[in-house]
């Protein structure tokens, strides 16, 4: 990576302003997911073995509706975060201005501050330059470690680069030489996985990673379209029908590189109780079913096409896997990928639900990388520029 960090600059008796990830699922005040919690632990740990008057922590959760709302406070994160961390952890419920300044003063040397959510000034994803000063008010040098966050450039994100030396977190740095390094050098065979429900999604990474890869497994909800598009009888599956032609393009350009489900677990409702068969994909589908996951031929063809792979990259899972009977083939993926990790691939998880899905496997540990940001992670693939990482200082 060329931007500097937190390794290139002294932070000793600063006050250091961190743009972390903190957007965690809450439910009834409790955190049921501390994935980016503990993502975040390492870089946190650095920059206080630096000895700096503070850290001060900013975060976005959820989305609030133009102003405070309590289902969105980050109150409970402090805590947790405090438990994670080994060092007490201050909880501010401004997060600019008088109220916020405050706090911040009032922390030992050394001391931790997490400021409310960001989200619940209006200004922030506009990028508002006026929020952005206040936020940069409360430190003496910008970190952002938060690259779930860095596709958007918002006032925690971009606008405060523009008053404070800003350099990434650890975490942001090892996102960015995986993610990175997957497209600009992968050990190869080089394949990607790509699932979820909407081929429009995905359509600009798709284009862009024909070009790069050695093959491309197509799965989830996604698949049904580009199946459609062959002219196989899907039925009542989820399907987008205007964006057939686009799914027949792709068709053309990946040639043999595009990898699709050759059969299919049916549902004959959406439910944990649903009823289930298999069938080939060329079978048809019935009245009163519809495709909620890949069969298990699919899974022995994709993983016999993985087993070569010296690199792979997925986002997105394979079915409805939140559905006890439709999480086979997600699951079986994520087996197939910590198996090839164990015999020295590369296997990156681009984030958001194919991440969930790996840390509900039970085999996050096995493999290599698993980012922390969905969205973020599909326009690095795509070959975007990310705005809240363009701000950082260069080496």
């Amino acid at each position: 990576m060329n931007k500097k960090t937190i390794n290139d600059i002294d932070l000793s008796g600063k006050r250091v302003l961190v743009r972390v990830d903190f957007n965690v699922p809450l439910e009834g005040g409790v955190i049921t997911d501390d994935t980016r919690i503990r993502a975040e632990i390492p870089n946190l740990k650095a920059i206080l073995a630096q000895k700096p008057k503070s850290v001060i922590l900013m975060s976005h959760l959820g989305r609030p509706k133009g102003g405070p709302d309590p289902k969105y406070s980050l109150a409970p994160v402090a805590p947790e975060l405090a438990k994670q961390l080994g060092h007490d952890v201050a909880f501010s419920a401004a997060t600019v201005g008088p109220e916020a300044a405050a706090a911040a003063d009032a922390l030992p040397e050394g001391g931790v501050l997490l400021l409310e959510n960001t989200r619940f000034f209006p200004g922030e994803e506009k990028n508002d330059a006026t929020l952005a000063k206040q936020m940069a008010e409360l430190g003496d040098v910008f970190v952002n470690d938060a690259f779930g966050s860095a596709h958007r450039a918002h006032s925690s994100t971009a606008g405060v680069s523009d008053y404070l030396p800003s350099v990434a977190g650890l975490l942001m740095e090892k996102e960015i030489n995986y993610l990175a390094g997957a497209i600009a050098n992968p050990a190869r065979p080089f394949a990607a996985i790509l699932g979820g429900a909407k081929v429009s999604d995905k359509i600009a990474v798709i284009d862009a990673l024909l070009g790069k890869v050695d093959m491309l497994i197509i799965g989830g909800g996604m698949a049904n379209t580009f199946l459609k598009a062959q002219g196989v009888d899907i039925g009542k599956s989820l399907c987008e029908d205007d964006k057939l032609d686009v799914a027949r393009e792709l068709l053309a350009k990946g040639g043999d590189k595009l990898v699709l489900p050759v059969d299919a677990i049916l549902g004959d409702s959406f439910s944990d109780e649903a009823n289930t068969r298999t069938i080939g994909i060329h079978d048809g589908v019935p009245d009163g079913w519809a495709i909620y996951d890949i069969g298990p031929a699919s899974i022995a063809l994709f993983a016999e096409k993985l087993g070569t792979c010296k690199t792979v990259v997925w986002n997105g899972p394979m079915g409805v896997f939140e559905k006890a009977p439709f999480s086979g083939g997600t699951n079986a993926i994520a087996r197939v990928l910590a198996d090839i990790t164990g015999a020295g691939a590369v296997t990156i998880i681009g984030g958001g639900d194919s991440a969930a899905a790996v840390e509900q496997s039970g085999l996050a540990d096995k493999i290599t990388h698993i980012s922390t940001g969905g969205g973020a992670s599909l326009e690095m693939l795509e070959g975007k520029v990310l705005p809240g990482v363009n701000v950082l200082q260069d080496k």
